[in-house]
């Protein structure tokens, strides 16, 4: 045993024995297993052989480990390194379960067993290599989740970047974001390796939408592979080309009868009132909105208002029915005395998509301020927290716009899910048959896709991200000036990952 280890196990005999004795519950917490309570009769810490042993049992566990230092010591916590055969590192938690946060520690037993399995799943798959890094730990300032087990192989002066997801489907889905953070990260700090790649682990039945984004990053930036595991135990790896089949559907636009007033007669004094948009709905229903947010919606010739649920609207509750549409334009105004009133707060995204529509033509000026359409097609199974947006430029490109009013890491893989079905839809020349763009010739070519957010709201690592996407998504980050609420204004449109200028 070397002489530093030696001196570390020393600290941390005296450490753990003052630990213990301060606290009124203590336990210890092995990844994967319930709390061990330790009691003056069922454990010991004691040298064998010159090495510092814990032990401890109770009737349905019992632990060995060695202990070869203290990595972290909180308030009612001690995070401890241990040994393990062939002289692997690992960790082991004893906690004070009376004056911990019982949610914080089994939160950290939950990811100590992700990063066990992650590292078991690594020396069967990956056997030649060395696990040269492991964590489960935070790193703000690379925007690197706690969530996630995250590894670095290596052999010789090659290396792999790996991580793998936990058994949580919205976890899935966002793995590729922080797969490639981790990945640029490690080429960054590693220059003398050459990182190949990305190695995935994801929950079995969770891997379609990561498969496939796959598709649509650039082979020669990066490699990737994939593998399933099961709660059962064992890993499984799969092709990315074999999920080629979208989940998307492209619904028929319904148009309004030619010959049906946009509103009923009486209802018409609505769109008069300033700040109260209406929308063509792709059921052929009308939406009424303020700023976005939706207080009213025509059906046939019936109008029906509310914000959390909708009433008839007949002609005695028309002045009710201005009035909310009154108070909505009064408190979702650039003007508003109270910008912490939640219906100024509420759906921002919603906000900012009718600015867009009212303004596409500062977005970009060759996109045609009509028709502009809303979730189409519908993306199902994937989380999204944006608002997308389908128009087509003067010379028949379509162009999907994607709109976030707050930092989102997510952003560029969320909006090439939508990007990819709109694709599909294209090369299947589905849009004209169903209704939408009549009258214009949509052009083969891939769609454009433009990420729109204020300036200051794109993530930090979207440029990161943009970087591993393929040559083959032509994509823009079109950037707005702060008071994108008064006065819709684009301050910088840079292509692909380059950076705006200062």
């Amino acid at each position: 045993m070397s002489r530093p280890i030696l001196q570390d196990a020393v600290r941390a005999e005296a450490v753990i024995r003052s630990f213990l004795k301060a606290s009124r519950r203590p336990a210890v917490l092995d990844p994967g297993q319930a709390p061990l309570e330790l009691r003056h009769d069922n454990y010991a810490l004691e040298w064998r052989g010159g090495r510092l042993m814990l032990e401890a049992w109770n009737d349905t566990q019992n632990l060995v480990r060695r202990i070869a230092g203290v990595r972290e010591h909180k308030r009612g916590r001690l995070e401890l390194i241990i040994e393990r055969f062939g002289g692997r590192r690992g960790l082991l938690l004893l906690a004070d379960l009376e004056r911990g946060d019982r949610a914080a520690l089994e939160r950290y037993s939950l990811r100590q067993t992700l990063r066990e399995r992650l590292r078991r799943a690594l020396s069967r798959q990956w056997p030649d290599w060395v696990v040269a890094e492991l964590s489960c730990e935070a790193h703000l300032e690379e925007s690197l989740s706690p969530a996630y087990a995250r590894a670095m192989l290596r052999r010789g002066r090659q290396g792999w970047a790996a991580l793998m997801a936990p058994s949580d489907p919205s976890a899935a889905s966002g793995a590729l974001s922080f797969g490639l953070l981790w990945l640029d990260y490690l080429r960054r700090k590693q220059q003398r390796l050459f990182i190949q790649g990305l190695i995935l682990f994801l929950p079995d039945g969770s891997e379609e939408t990561t498969c496939l984004r796959l598709a649509w990053l650039d082979p020669d930036v990066a490699e990737f592979r994939v593998y399933v595991y099961s709660e059962e135990g064992g890993e499984e790896p799969v092709d990315p080309a074999d999920h080629g089949n979208l989940d998307t559907r492209l619904e028929e636009l319904t148009r309004p009868h030619p010959d049906r007033p946009p509103l009923a007669p009486w209802a018409e004094g609505l769109t008069r009132i300033p700040g109260v948009e209406c929308v063509s709905r792709q059921d052929g229903n009308l939406s009424l909105r303020v700023r976005g947010l939706e207080f009213a919606r025509l059906k046939g010739s019936a109008l029906r208002f509310g914000l959390n649920r909708y009433i008839p609207a007949r002609k005695s509750k028309l002045e009710e029915v201005k009035e909310l549409a009154r108070e909505l334009a009064r408190l979702r105004s650039a003007e508003a005395a109270d910008r912490s009133h939640p219906l100024y707060r509420l759906q921002p995204e919603r906000w900012l998509e009718s600015q867009v529509r009212a303004n596409i033509q500062r977005i970009d000026a060759s996109l045609l301020p009509e028709p502009i359409y809303s979730q189409v097609p519908a993306v199902a199974g994937v989380e999204r927290g944006v608002m997308d947006l389908l128009a087509v430029d003067q010379t028949g490109r379509l162009a999907v716009l994607e709109i976030k009013a707050s930092a989102d890491l997510h952003l560029p893989l969320q909006a090439l899910d939508y990007w990819m079905r709109v694709r599909w839809h294209l090369e299947r020349d589905e849009f004209t048959p169903r209704g939408y763009f009549p009258g214009i010739a949509l052009r083969p070519d891939p769609p454009r896709l433009l990420l729109i957010a204020p300036a200051l709201e794109f993530h930090p690592t979207t440029e990161t991200i943009l970087r591993y996407l393929s040559p083959a998504v032509d994509v823009e980050r079109v950037g707005l000036g702060v008071e994108w609420r008064e006065d819709l204004q684009v301050v910088f449109r840079v292509r692909g990952a380059q950076r705006p200028e200062s």
